[in-house]
């Protein structure tokens, strides 16, 4: 199988036009293939959907979500088909690269716990630390330790589901887990963010997550590259070539 054959379906809990052409971009861009070769399911659009969305597609991605939570599912009716999604995923073998708000949908699928956090939650560009089974992941060996990466959510998971490879954590919460076994990977962190989409995120996003343009500015400031972790993506479609090709 080559790079340019690879289909990927963008699981995308976004409203905002531009933000939904901004992830769609980014996911493409970084994972070293062209727009076209990801197809995108917006669960605005389409709230009620099967596991069978993902017929012929190589991956699933799930990326993040700022108009949605994943702890009202009454209110929000995908997350119950989202949640259904992952574990056909895992059933079937099929890859998963799940971001932020996919990162969460992956913790309650699999039975963890997600907790609000209202102040001083994790924003901007922060250090992330990795476990000793890092070293040995496919995507993550070779990772410096700390890495830098772009986190933003009111929302964590302390610690990852049973069953399931801690890769990644920072004082507040864990960050990274591998379905033990399986092709899953989720990230609370965002590794289809740069430095610069940030900057236009938070921005838009300003008045959920910053408490005025000062504060906004701060974060801003001292925001800084993020290569390694926005090179997961890529890693992850190179993976999925390589495997599908055995």
């Amino acid at each position: 199988m080559h790079k340019k054959d690879f289909k990927g379906l963008l699981l995308q809990i976004r409203d905002q036009p531009a933000v939904r052409q901004e992830e769609w971009e980014s996911f493409a861009r970084l994972g070293g293939i062209e727009k076209n070769q990801l197809d995108i399911l917006n669960v605005f659009d389409t709230p009620n959907f099967g596991p069978d969305v993902v017929q012929g597609y190589d991956a699933l991605f799930v990326g993040g979500a700022s108009e949605a939570n994943v702890l009202l599912p009454e209110e929000y009716p995908f997350v119950s088909s989202a949640m259904e999604l992952l574990l056909a995923c895992i059933e079937q073998n099929l890859p998963v690269f799940a971001s932020c708000f996919g990162y969460q949908l992956a913790v309650l699928a699999l039975g963890g716990e997600i907790v609000h956090q209202q102040q001083d939650f994790e924003m901007g560009t922060i250090g992330i630390n990795l476990t000793a089974a890092a070293k040995s992941d496919p995507l993550l060996a070779g990772t410096p330790d700390p890495f830098m990466a772009v986190s933003v959510h009111q929302q964590k998971a302390l610690q990852c589901p049973l069953g399931c490879i801690s890769l990644a954590f920072t004082v507040q919460c864990n960050h990274a887990f591998r379905v033990r076994d399986k092709p899953f990977w989720a990230f609370q962190f965002h590794p289809e963010v740069d430095r610069k989409t940030l900057v236009e995120r938070l921005t838009f996003y300003k008045e959920k997550y910053t408490s005025g343009d000062s504060h906004l500015d701060e974060v801003l400031k001292n925001a800084v590259e993020t290569p390694e972790s926005n090179g997961l993506v890529e890693r992850f479609v190179e993976w999925t070539i390589k495997n599908k090709s055995r």
